[in-house]
């Protein structure tokens, strides 16, 4: 399968500028090309990989430090959702305004080291968990209060950064 000719290929999101990171969406990656693909983005694979060990041990730390009964309020992963929430919005504030000369900054600290501090997988394993232990109520304000808490996080991050930089 070849990509479509420049007159069909059409922008998904007109006015948002291109992720650098991710294959454009008109070149399928096909399994010969998939090889060369991985090696030709070494330096990004290797700087997601070492920022993500960093990121989940941090994550781990918080655990430990903060633990929790199963039918308690899950603080720690809330914690580092939050926190990891506000950071990704003052990141991407840094990246594009301060550090665009820099590729790895994004990839190294956003996908890697936010991506494994940042636990919605353990929050949905956190939100099973107080269904099971019988707490309907804190499971519905841990998995609302989460999501609605760590969007406003992004977007204070965002507002704090433009203004700080600005």
């Amino acid at each position: 399968m070849s990509a479509p000719p420049p007159e069909h290929r059409h922008d998904p999101h007109p006015g948002f500028p291109v992720d650098p990171d991710v294959t454009p969406i008109d070149v399928p990656l096909l399994p010969q090309r998939a090889g060369r693909f991985l090696r030709s983005r070494h330096r990004v694979l290797a700087a997601i990989s070492v920022g993500g060990a960093i990121g989940a041990l941090a994550r781990w730390a918080v655990a430990e430090a903060v633990p929790h009964d199963p039918d308690r309020f899950p603080w720690s992963t809330f914690s580092a959702n939050v926190a990891g929430c506000f950071l990704i919005g003052v990141l991407m504030v840094l990246v594009v305004e301060r550090w665009s000369h820099r590729p790895l900054a994004r990839p190294f600290l956003g996908t890697g080291v936010l991506g494994g501090f940042t636990t919605f997988s353990t929050y949905a394993v956190d939100t099973r968990g107080l269904l099971a232990a019988g707490q309907p109520a804190l499971a519905a304000a841990y998995l609302l209060g989460t999501l609605v808490v760590g969007l406003l996080a992004v977007v204070v991050g965002l507002r704090v950064t433009e203004r700080v930089i600005g």
